[in-house]
């Protein structure tokens, strides 16, 4: 059939653009000097927003790094919203001088909203007005002492949108941790890196990131509420004309989930906020790359590509079709040992990636040897368990559920 020979070939164009680019991607990161930014005077006055819930094991690791950075204190306010709180998270952040507001709405729930009610309030007071620019961080986070001295010096070298290079506190601590922290440790320092020698936009993760008052007067605050906030942050920006720049000196700390049951929830949510993004802002995307010829455009459709919910179509339409007599079944099962050969392919070049990133950043990483060699071996099955959470996320009704951090 003529349908099940075009989702052929567009999957198999997908799939090789998609590795195509990663690869030039991995190249130039390799093979060019990273992007550094001149010094610069610290001078600008940052607002610190964190949206918190039930948090007070953690949150004040986080408020003694942002006190004690290089950069002047008195230049750094943090702003905490205490999210749906029944612990001790606010009492805590206004003991150690942070501006606390408390926000009780169990009907709108997730961080989005979280940030949107506080910087709603922060507007309506005038608060705002006296920062230049904005940081977004989770209460779990830590951060390296001199994260806003070189975030400054990229803000000010003139990028309205930047992000940072995120690592992670746990990254030892089992198969799972790992599998995220090395997900994350491979986009800050292969994507990331790449896009900036590229000129193209940068993703802007869930944390660890900053915005300019100019940014956050035109979205009137925060107005990005889909499970993936931050990637409909990024969506919306790179369609305005942003770059979002990238700056590896500026390195964040995050904790990441140590049991599969956290980390199959906290990416079957993922997971559905992509493919929310996808219908939000995938036509405008490609409408964009085709226009003004947006290579980011571009880049980010192919990210936000539901090659799952693709891969299912071809499939059900392939046994559809065979049981109607349209194809043979002997035709979908040589499909099907097709495509596992690509997923073998897959599971070898995802342990060399994760080998690669290791090798690459063995400074950054916190870990034995030995550790290390078994992550490698265990990384595929991180990834590969992305197929079933993919799966799921096409019918599920996936919601934002807060992770218990332990802090480390």
């Amino acid at each position: 059939m003529a349908l099940l020979s075009v989702l052929d070939i567009l999957m198999y164009i997908v799939g090789v653009v998609g590795i195509a680019y990663q690869a030039i991607c991995v190249v130039v990161s390799l093979v060019s000097k990273p992007i550094t930014f001149p010094d610069a005077p610290m001078d600008k006055h940052y607002a610190v927003l964190i949206s918190a819930r039930n948090e007070e094991n953690v949150i004040g690791n986080l408020i003694g790094d942002i006190q004690s950075q290089t950069y002047p204190d008195s230049l750094i306010d943090i702003w905490l919203v205490a999210d749906n709180c029944d612990d001790h998270t606010a009492d805590l952040a206004r003991s150690k001088g942070c501006h606390v507001i408390e926000r009780f709405n169990k009907e709108l729930i997730g961080k989005g909203y979280a940030l949107t009610y506080l910087l709603d309030q922060m507007n309506e007071s005038g608060a705002s007005d006296r920062y230049d620019a904005f940081f977004v961080f989770d209460a779990d986070n830590r951060l390296a002492p001199n994260y806003f001295e070189e975030m400054n010096k990229a803000f000010q070298s003139g990028f309205r949108i930047l992000t940072s290079y995120r690592n992670s506190v746990n990254l030892s601590d089992n198969w799972v941790s790992s599998g995220s922290a090395l997900w994350f440790i491979r986009e800050s320092r292969f994507l990331s890196a790449s896009r900036m020698r590229l000129g193209t936009s940068c993703h802007v993760g869930g944390t660890g990131f900053m915005f300019s008052k100019e940014v956050m007067q035109r979205n009137k605050g925060w107005k990005f509420h889909l499970l993936t906030e931050d990637l409909e942050f990024t969506m919306d920006s790179v369609l305005h004309g942003d770059r979002i720049g990238y700056c590896g000196t500026a390195i964040l700390y995050d904790e990441q989930p140590v049991t599969f049951q956290q980390s199959w929830r906290q990416r079957l949510r993922w997971s559905k906020g992509f493919l929310q993004v996808f219908r939000y802002y995938g036509p405008a995307l490609i409408k964009r790359a085709v226009r003004e010829r947006d290579f980011s455009a571009v880049d980010f459709t192919l990210l936000l590509c539901p090659f799952t919910v693709l891969a299912i179509a071809r499939m059900m339409l392939g046994w559809l079709f065979a049981a109607c007599g349209f194809v043979t079944w002997q035709s979908q099962v040589q499909s099907l040992l097709g495509w596992s050969n690509g997923i073998v392919m897959a599971v070898l070049t995802m342990m060399g990636l994760a080998a690669l990133t290791i090798i690459v950043e063995r400074d950054h990483i916190g870990a034995t040897n030995k550790e290390l060699f078994a992550y490698v071996l265990s990384f595929p099955i991180y990834m590969l368990s992305y197929v079933p959470i993919s799966f799921q996320a096409i019918f599920a009704k996936a919601q934002w559920k807060p992770i218990a951090h332990k802090g480390a």
